[in-house]
């Protein structure tokens, strides 16, 4: 992943390092780090992330020659996905944890794709300089972050978007029906999903600069309701 060439080296490492320790509400991807092993399969299996990230790398539409961050990219899936819809993208990875990270790197050369760049970093704290990315994705991710850093966060998206750039964003979402209204309700209680499912993500998103926010879809998952987001920074 070689996205943003300005010779950061052990420097970013350092800085990712000191952003964790800073940052004790970080959540690592199955809230424990012994969990972490059974982030894939969970996925896999019971989310079906197949059918919700291919309907992201089809919303976001990569092109040759883009920059394209994935934040919060946990063990890879999507970076990957994303390399392998469009090779002659430019793929970065950026997540907190070490460990999801390795993993990515051991499945992303598994694959046969050595060119994607794997960043430690937090998505309240961007490690890249303005106007670097020409799309941002996230999936699941946002919802472990506070009220608070999911501002952050927005507004770090919005500063590394070049004018005309677009975010693409799958998360836990408002629910449409009563099955997930009822998964909602009792998954609201765990972690920091209660403004994912109350349908704060575009309001958070147009109070960060974003334009042309809308939700572009949803679906169920054995967890809650999901949704698809697309915003754009004005050029």
């Amino acid at each position: 992943m070689r996205l943003v060439h300005y010779g950061l080296g052990d420097t970013m490492k350092a800085r990712a390092t000191t952003m964790t320790e800073k940052h004790s509400n970080y959540i690592p991807a199955l809230n424990q780090n012994w969990l972490t092993p059974l982030f894939d399969p969970l996925l896999r299996y019971i989310m079906h992330e197949d059918i919700f990230k291919r309907r992201l790398v089809d919303q976001a539409n990569p092109q040759p020659n883009e920059r394209i961050l994935d934040l919060g990219c946990g063990t890879g899936t999507l970076v990957i996905m994303f390399q392998q819809r469009q090779p002659a993208a430019e793929m970065v990875g950026l997540d907190g944890d070490d460990q999801v990270l390795e993993i990515a790197r051991q499945k992303a050369k598994q694959a046969g794709l050595t060119t994607i760049r794997w960043d430690k970093g937090l998505a309240n704290d961007l490690p890249y300089p303005v106007d670097s990315f020409d799309k941002v994705v996230s999936s699941l991710m946002l919802h472990h972050l506070t009220l608070p850093d999911k501002r952050r966060a927005f507004q770090e998206v919005f500063r590394v978007l070049k004018p005309g750039g677009s975010f693409h964003i799958a998360d836990f979402g408002p629910p449409h029906d009563g099955v997930m209204r009822f998964v909602a309700r009792y998954m609201s209680r765990l972690e920091r999903t209660a403004d994912n499912f109350r349908g704060q993500i575009p309001l958070l998103l147009s109070e960060a600069g974003f334009s042309l926010v809308e939700e572009t879809g949803h679906l169920r998952s054995a967890f809650g309701p999901l949704s698809l987001y697309r915003a754009v920074r004005p050029i």
